[in-house]
């Protein structure tokens, strides 16, 4: 490597790197690093390793000549014959010091372990900065590692290196050992590591005409052989271990919607600044982590239908009716004190009373608005709020401008400004429009909610607890998002869910399918800029259905239910391949099949109303739809507003599930934008249109059927989330997880492990074969427990629901034969709840009604009423309120010494804990050294 000016070349080392891991056919390894000798960051240019067996492991290794003062990050990855990544590791990027003392011509080996995501799930905010609180690490000196004896030229230095995450500051790692430079397996006598920042400890260790073999203190042996007959051996050899093996850690939380807390503060529903209360609570009790549903603004239809917390008005901005406006100001004048004083008396109730919340509050807030607007417009803290949010806050304060002008949030109504563009925007927010103090008072709103949840989340962290928040899968089609970005919308289609557990007809959320192909040329921006918004607020994070990251049930726009729908992506069924197939007469199959006779089965005399009103007769006694009503919305239209409809106006419910049963009685679904393509209708063997067909027909849609749902889209489907989850996963260093309910293709859980995602096990939806109950202390570590979610009854209410699987529950899971008792009792629920903390699973999560069942005194209401969602009603009134504030929870001593028990019995770690990361001490890292002559 000569310079310009002709001199000596550089002095080099050659640095070798092993690493053991097993590939399949066609993939190979390679290291990618900062620098130019390792591609600077350019996989297809990176250093390519070879792969040798040795004993029972495949060891990949690659060298390469470096400067003696090199240093660099890299990581490994797994590629293709055409280098195409195929699998990164997880975690932070490594970086490679080479030690001190190192001379011209020394060899350096550097032996790693794979980054495993598991492993990196420890190095996350959730963990780093608020269970293990590595603020006082970062604040520690960088110490580094040196021998102060010159070296003999048989002599081998080696470098331990281990990843301590859940050691605090003052901790002590010491290596221990038979070799006499490890102590001879004296504590007092080893080689004590040394911190050097980002969670890694290492030391250098001198050997001479040794050999060794190590292992950690928990986990396989790892060996370090030295080969010293070799003709020129490695002086160096640079071991990192990976992460210390700790017993695994576990930890409790609770979940709760905010709407749904209740305080002596709050205007009729919770607030943001009420999470100080819940995490106080949640210390007491032992738990490490709150979990909300999700906080954005929905203020779609100004009506009770945005209580739905999934159907986002902006997935960045928050909803104001989380805002305590008593601390709006430090001067509210007297009368405003009473309207409020008189509010919270009014909002009182036993449910949220949503329409009625936040008109209160936007009035209120409107009032102090006006006194106090130019100081705080004006105040240094505002204008930053401004300057680091006006990509999102003009646009959504245009928005709701807008939408309280016109009276509608569909933009497609709003005449020149249904289109959006910058040039319209800065008009819109401009200061000289008789309209600015609108635009400003959603800013103001904005601030103060940030500053309120700001305030309640660095609470959260100071107590050593984790806020997670809730991705939702969509957005509502008329929102900010949709307007601002309507190229990322798919905006003739829907999404949902298949028939599942939650609703056999499936489900439909009415949200537009993304445009994930227009969202990939900006590397999935929109996704990035949402996950950094909510990294201000919250260390973990529950994404709602992942498996829409692998791929989405996507509706017409049309449709009303769940039920005809596709998969996208997806291989479809050519007209080819069913040509092929013997299967010919695809208007038969794909067309609603009506035959008199079924008319007259479901709806006896009244059949021939029905056939006048909404069918034409195209052969005899063989019906199709007209064309006002060919469709789901359309049925519903005409059942509403036909002049006809006081014919049917006492039985509308059960004629339009009549006319939608007709509507869905087909066996294929013919693509809209692809005559020649088809999709097998879910669940087809339940239509009379496939049970008429000839059994030659019937076998070969039967297999069909069976290919597209559980075999021929899995590596699609995997490849798919392998391009959208890393993404998300690197937008923040947020703690993931993911609900993975419902139908699981069979690539997901892998692709989860492989991300270091966390899954989600509820007990009566268990994801294995023939089993109607889960079994708790067979789940997975990477996995959340819980007993119940938002979307399904509360324990209480699921144990008196059905008497006979109650039974079958009380034997099969408690044990018992005896008579299960018909209400919950605090035993029962004791029982359940204790399971799930006592499971191997990282997290137990509890829905906070579900804890209240520990005690007689807590449940008095109907089991029923205490039920958040209930997913087979798409109108259904997210309203569920606690019957007793968090203010007398907090006073009630009893039941949170309960709980805090079943958390330290079960070994799950609790705030205050002396364990683990939580104690300044020492922590070993066993390792024999043999020696060898």
């Amino acid at each position: 490597m000569a310079n310009l000016s002709g001199k000596k070349s550089l002095n080099t080392v050659t640095l070798v790197f092993k690493l053991p891991y097993y590939t399949q056919w066609g993939q190979s390894l390679l290291i990618a690093g900062s620098e130019p000798a390792l591609g600077s960051w350019n996989v297809k240019q990176g250093l390519s390793l070879s792969p040798v067996h040795q004993g029972n492991e495949l060891i990949w290794s690659g060298r390469v000549s470096v400067a003696t003062g090199f240093t660099c990050q890299y990581n490994y990855y797994v590629v293709d014959d055409n280098k195409n990544v195929l699998r990164s590791e997880s975690g932070e990027k490594r970086k490679l010091v080479l030690p001190e003392g190192v001379q011209d011509g020394d060899v350096v080996e550097i032996r790693d372990w794979w980054q495993d995501a598991s492993e990196a799930l420890f190095l996350r905010s959730a963990f780093k900065n608020v269970i293990f609180n590595g603020s006082e690490n970062a604040k520690r000196e960088l110490k580094t590692t040196s021998l102060n004896k010159s070296l003999e030229p048989e002599d081998i230095v080696v470098q331990f290196i281990v990843s301590c995450p859940r050691l605090g500051a003052g901790s002590t790692v010491v290596v221990t050992g038979s070799n006499p430079q490890l102590g001879r397996w004296q504590t007092q006598d080893g080689l004590k590591l040394n911190y050097v920042g980002d969670s890694i400890w290492k030391a250098n260790c001198l050997l001479r005409n040794e050999a060794g073999v190590s292992s950690l203190e928990f986990g396989p042996n790892r060996e370090a052989d030295v080969d010293l007959s070799s003709p020129k051996p490695s002086r160096y050899v640079l071991l990192s271990d990976g992460a210390l093996r700790e017993s695994p850690w576990r930890g409790a939380g609770v979940a709760v919607p905010i709407f749904s807390i209740r305080s002596n503060e709050d205007l009729g529903v919770g607030e943001f600044l009420d999470l100080k209360l819940l995490v106080d609570w949640a210390v007491n009790s032992g738990f490490h982590l709150v979990q909300l549903l999700p906080i954005n603004d929905t203020s779609v239809h100004g009506m009770w239908w945005d209580s739905y917390p999934y159907s986002s008005l902006s997935v960045f901005a928050l909803h104001p009716l989380y805002l305590r406006v008593q601390a709006l100001s430090d001067a509210i004048p007297g009368d405003i004190k009473d309207e409020i004083s008189q509010a919270k008396k009014q909002l009182d109730k036993k449910d949220v009373d949503y329409e009625a919340s936040l008109a209160s509050k936007l009035s209120i807030a409107r009032k102090i608005f006006k006194l106090e607007k130019d100081k705080v417009l004006n105040s240094s803290s505002f204008k930053q709020f401004l300057s680091e949010n006006e990509e999102w806050l003009k646009p959504y304060a245009a928005f709701c401008f807008l939408r309280d002008f016109f009276e509608t949030s569909d933009h497609s109504q709003w005449g020149r400004f249904s289109q959006f563009s910058k040039e319209k925007l800065d008009k819109l927010v401009s200061e000289g429009t008789l309209h600015h103090d609108v635009i400003c008072f959603h800013y103001y709103i904005q601030y103060h909610l940030y500053m309120q949840l700001s305030e309640a989340a660095a609470y959260a962290r100071k107590k050593k607890v984790i806020l997670k928040g809730d991705l939702p899968i969509g957005v509502d089609r008329n929102s900010v998002d949709t307007w601002v970005y309507p190229t990322l919308f798919r905006m003739n289609t829907a999404t949902g869910a298949p028939p599942d557990y939650f609703d056999k007809n499936g489900q439909n959320w009415g949200f537009p399918t993304y445009n994930w192909e227009e969202m990939s040329k900006d590397n999935y921006g929109w996704w990035r800029a949402r996950l950094t918004q909510m990294a201000k607020y919250f260390t973990a994070y529950r994404i709602d259905h992942i498996l829409g990251f692998f791929r989405i049930w996507e509706l017409p726009d049309h449709a009303a239910t769940g039920l005809v729908g596709k998969f996208r992506p997806s291989i479809a069924l050519s007209q080819e391949e069913l040509l092929s197939e013997g299967l010919w007469d695809f208007d038969r199959m794909s067309r609603p099949y009506i035959l008199q006779e079924t008319l007259e089965e479901k709806f006896g005399s009244f059949w021939t109303v029905i056939a006048a009103n909404f069918l034409n007769e195209y052969k005899k006694q063989h019906y199709e739809f007209k064309e006002d009503c060919n469709t789901e919305k359309k049925i519903i239209a005409k059942l509403k507003n036909s002049s006809e409809k006081s014919l049917w106006l006492e039985k509308e419910d059960s004629i339009r599930r009549g006319l939608f049963d007709l509507l869905q009685n087909i066996v294929l679904i013919r693509d809209p934008e692809d005559s020649t393509k088809f999709y097998p209708r879910f669940n087809q063997e339940d239509t009379s249109s496939f049970n008429d067909l000839d059994e030659h027909s019937k076998n070969i849609l039967r297999r069909l059927y069976y290919d597209y749902y559980f075999a021929r889209q899995e590596n699609l489907w995997r490849q798919n989330a392998l391009k959208t989850l890393p993404v998300l996963l690197n937008s923040s260093d947020m703690l993931a997880c993911g609900e993975d309910l419902g139908l699981i293709p069979a690539c997901v859980h892998p692709v989860m492990q492989e991300l270091g995602l966390i899954g989600l096990r509820i007990q009566r939806m268990p994801s294995e074969p023939n089993l109607e109950f889960g079994i708790p202390s067979q789940y997975s570590y990477m996995t959340v427990c819980a007993p119940s979610c938002h979307d399904c009854s509360t324990l209480r209410a699921w144990w008196e629901e059905d008497g006979g699987r109650r039974s079958r529950f009380y034997q099969t899971v408690i044990g018992s034969d005896d008579e299960p008792p018909s209400r919950c009792t605090p035993e029962v629920a004791n029982f359940i709840v204790k399971q799930h903390f006592d499971a191997p699973s990282m997290w137990a999560i509890f829905p906070l009604q579900d804890l209240l069942a520990l005690k007689d005194k807590y449940t008095t209401r109907p089991a029923k009423e205490e039920t958040i969602n209930d997913p087979t009603n798409p109108k259904h009134y997210w309203r569920f309120r606690l019957h007793v504030t968090l203010d007398s929870l907090l006073d009630d001593k009893d039941i949170q010494a309960t709980i805090k028990e079943l958390v330290t019995s079960s070994g799950r770690s609790f705030p205050g804990k002396v364990d683990g990361a939580e104690e300044s001490g020492e922590k070993l890292a066993k390792v024999q050294l043999n020696g060898k002559p």
